[in-house]
């Protein structure tokens, strides 16, 4: 009967639950996880004004803290991508590096984090990839981008391929695994020692484990931007 109670706290967990329905063509579902996205994004547009709303020469905390997330976001993209190409990307992977941060450690909160959710980071996997193969194309051009595919030797057409699929697959399932894992530990934990164990636990899974998860996820993102824009 225990476990038995363990399975179904476990399962109600790991559902993806419908915060409200939109009553349109006979009811558009809108899942718990997009909400808490619109949430994620409504802070992060908020903190960002607030930092920077008033430049200063001298800045102070806010400012501070702001720009050296942006200096260090500038320097990673512009070791990775080269001088050339770098400023173009620097947003996005700043931007998604914070959603993620943010997005991973909410569980601190006691809201379910929405990358829990396999279609929230199945969509942030597609993204990166547009960027990744869209930068191909942009630097190389039509001709350039689908050359990349037939190198070193066109006898790895079939590989370079299979690799357009590979590569959002591994960024989606990498995200996802580690923060439903995370996730379920947490989860198991609150059951069997529902006090002070799962406070100072927290502290790894949601927020070490998330940021490292961030990181991680921006990282590859940039890395394989490079590969194909050598």
């Amino acid at each position: 009967m225990f476990l038995d109670g363990i399975r179904d706290e476990l399962l109600e967990g790991l559902n993806s639950h419908t915060a409200f329905t939109i009553p349109l063509f006979g009811g558009i579902p809108v899942p718990e996880s997009v909400v808490v996205t619109w949430g994620i994004m409504a802070v992060l547009v908020i903190l960002s004004i607030l930092c920077t709303r008033h430049l200063k020469k001298v800045p102070g905390k806010a400012q501070l803290v702001a720009e050296m997330y942006v200096g260090f976001i500038n320097k990673f993209t512009k070791d990775t991508l080269g001088e050339e190409h770098w400023r173009g990307f620097a947003p996005y992977f700043g931007t998604i590096g914070l959603y993620l941060g943010v997005a991973n450690m909410v569980g601190i909160f006691g809201i379910t984090p929405p990358t829990k959710d396999l279609n929230v980071t199945a969509a942030l996997a597609l993204m990166s990839c547009g960027v990744i193969y869209g930068s191909s194309f942009r630097v190389k051009g039509l001709k350039g981008g689908v050359h990349k595919f037939f190198e070193p030797m066109p006898l790895l057409f079939p590989i370079n391929l299979m690799e357009v699929a590979i590569r959002p697959l591994s960024l989606c399932m990498r995200l996802f695994g580690n923060v439903l894992g995370a996730f379920i530990i947490m989860e198991l934990i609150k059951v069997v020692v529902p006090a002070i164990v799962p406070m100072a636990l927290s502290m790894y899974f949601d927020v070490f484990d998330g940021i490292i998860q961030a990181i991680v996820f921006v990282f590859l993102t940039a890395l394989f931007t490079a590969e194909t824009m050598e």
